[in-house]
């Protein structure tokens, strides 16, 4: 038969047990507003964008969604899926504020999208952080940074010319340089294809030289003459060239893609410069499956860097059997990505959240 002690002790721990699984508040019907705010730099680039907050009442953290490279809109769109709006919803359920917004000259946003590199993008999430600061919802010492793929690229920059990012989540966020990742990028989606390993190794080195050329001249001038000349060479009795553009055609529009300030600048880029800089805590994800910013070389890269600069709050994992955009999927091909039936794995949307309440408890 049991004594009083014993059973007075299994039930103290019983109750110790229980109180230790406090469930989670759950905000079942955030706010959004949508709203426009300036560029901190140029006042005639307006952005705007869409405020999702969990609750009328009370205060909370808040992140700012940075999407990666091309003309994405708030909710970094593409066929069928809305991942930032996916992201949002979710985070806001868990009591954390979303801004996401249109990029400038995409949706409702002004300002010029081609002529702008990823510093002027900065420019726009210092813009964003700003407004938040106004809002009397959000924490002004709780507002963090989530960037995809460019995104959390852009987010070591910003967090180097601003004392109000609390953290950073990397998405996909790419650690070596511009030069560097493009070439594993395109070896790892060639070799995925089925590409033949010599015809690899010859477009790597090919691409190798002309980033080498973007790297070696600054003038302007120069750089388009010695591309110009580069492009004329590799481009004689090139099998890729369409049928319904002639040489000079084909040189040209090569050149103008090569040469475009975003790519001139990604190709000169080294995020080590700012990743250092970071003091504040980050996390850094990637898909198995993502060929386009390779999992292990990248995520090695930002654990390195950072703790080596003294940064003790690192935490990288790579989620497996997820692609670039975080879709559960079989090759990780760019080509699959609007066939899959997710638009943004929940699993990463969990290790998101709960690392975020993690840092603002």
């Amino acid at each position: 038969m049991m004594s009083k002690n014993i059973y007075k002790i299994i039930l103290l721990v019983l109750v110790i047990s229980f109180s230790g699984c406090k469930k989670e508040k759950v905000y079942e019907n955030p706010i959004s507003e949508n709203i426009t705010f300036k560029n901190i730099i140029n006042d005639n680039i307006i952005l705007s964008g869409t405020l999702s907050i969990p609750s009328k009442d009370g205060t909370f953290p808040a992140v700012v969604l940075i999407s990666g490279n091309g003309e994405h809109n708030r909710n970094e769109e593409f066929g069928n899926f809305k991942p930032f709006l996916d992201i949002s919803n979710y985070l806001t359920k868990q009591g954390i504020a979303v801004l996401r917004y249109d990029k400038r000259g995409v949706g409702e946003s002004t300002g010029n999208y081609n002529s702008a590199n990823s510093f002027d993008f900065a420019n726009d999430v210092n813009s964003a952080i700003e407004y938040l600061l106004t809002r009397e919802e959000i924490k002004s010492n709780e507002i963090g940074l989530i960037g995809h793929s460019e995104g959390g690229l852009i987010a070591p920059i910003v967090a180097s010319q601003s004392s109000n990012v609390a953290f950073i989540v990397s998405l996909a966020g790419p650690s070596l340089s511009g030069d560097k990742i493009l070439l594993s990028q395109q070896k790892a989606i060639a070799l995925a294809k089925g590409t033949d390993k010599s015809e690899v190794k010859k477009n790597q080195k090919l691409n190798r030289a002309a980033f080498e050329i973007v790297k070696l001249y600054k003038d302007e001038d120069t750089l388009r003459k010695r591309m110009t000349e580069y492009i004329e060479e590799i481009s004689l009795n090139d099998p890729e060239k369409p049928e319904n553009m002639t040489y000079d055609e084909y040189v040209n529009a090569q050149v103008k893609g090569i040469l475009r300030p975003w790519m001139v600048n990604f190709l000169r880029y080294n995020p080590e410069k700012y990743i250092e800089q970071v003091r504040v805590p980050v996390l850094a994800l990637n898909g198995t499956k993502d060929l386009q910013i390779l999992s292990s070389e990248n995520l090695s890269e930002w654990k390195r860097i950072l703790e080596s600069s003294g940064n003790k709050n690192v935490t990288t994992k790579e989620l497996q059997n997820l692609n670039h955009l975080f879709q559960t999927c079989e090759t990780g091909l760019p080509d699959e990505y609007e066939k899959l039936n997710e638009s943004f794995s929940v699993i990463a949307m969990n290790e998101i959240s709960k690392w975020i309440k993690k840092q603002t408890k």
